[in-house]
């Protein structure tokens, strides 16, 4: 196996299910040395040992994207654990209440999904790039969504959010490309994991119509956004910043 990421450092939030958690284990498999983070530490030290396990070296680091002070402290720890960081996979989010119309939603749950998902990505970048420019060097991904470039009739903060941290992802690419940070956003349609199974998707009634918006007839894996993110992160992608990738069965192509 190509271990390209010998002596690297990656960091992963949400890191302890779904993609975060295919995202640890593909970092891990290139040599990486991996930080994953998490709300639920019973879940994140569970898969840090399934890590460990498979010959990864690998710290949970618990911490709650909306707390400016636990992401401060996360990025710290980080630095202090391994001696620098060199990709992070900005990635915990929350679904909200995604079947509610923009009249109809609350706003303490519009609170919540900005905060976690669009605030808490700018605040990761904001302690994370001083240390990357330190090292005149690193790779940064964001976690979109194709609701970061589409519209739909349902789920506002969701779409909103997504689409802030696509702008997000364009200005810091710019403002760094000449310093040797790279950043760049993926956009998955559905994936199989637990947050599209709380937000309906694969009942039996609603999954045939959602499959059928993917051409490809399908709904992706973890695996498949894990590969593009450690893809963008490898010297293979050395010439692209400020790009959002679409990871989504031909569903933007419709």
């Amino acid at each position: 196996m190509d271990r390209q990421f010998e002596g690297k450092v990656a960091l992963v939030t949400g890191g302890n299910v779904g993609l975060g958690k295919a995202s640890a284990f593909a970092f891990a498999r290139q040599g990486a040395k991996v930080v994953i983070s998490a709300r639920r530490a019973e879940e994140g030290e569970q898969t840090a040992a399934m890590i460990r396990e498979v010959g990864g070296e690998v710290t949970f680091l618990r911490a709650d994207m909306s707390m400016r002070t636990d992401i401060e402290t996360l990025i710290t720890r980080t630095v202090e654990t391994y001696g620098r960081l060199d990709f992070a996979f900005n990635n915990a989010g929350v679904e909200g209440t995604p079947f509610i119309s923009t009249a109809e939603y609350s706003e303490e749950t519009w609170d919540e999904v900005i905060n976690v998902n669009l605030k808490g990505v700018w605040l990761c970048m904001k302690y994370e790039i001083p240390h990357m420019l330190k090292q005149k060097g690193g790779s940064i991904v964001n976690m979109s969504s194709v609701a970061g470039l589409i519209g739909s009739p349902v789920g506002s903060a969701y779409h909103a959010s997504k689409h802030g941290v696509i702008g997000l992802t364009k200005t810091a690419a710019v403002e760094y490309a000449n310093q040797g940070l790279r950043v760049n956003a993926v956009a998955p349609a559905v994936i199989r994991t637990a947050m599209t199974e709380r937000a309906g998707f694969h009942a039996p009634e609603l999954e045939p119509q959602f499959t059928a918006m993917h051409p490809m007839e399908r709904f992706g894996v973890p695996d498949e956004v894990a590969g593009a993110v450690v893809w963008l992160c490898s010297d293979a992608a050395s010439f692209i910043t400020g790009h959002t990738l679409a990871i989504d069965g031909g569903f933007l192509a419709r």
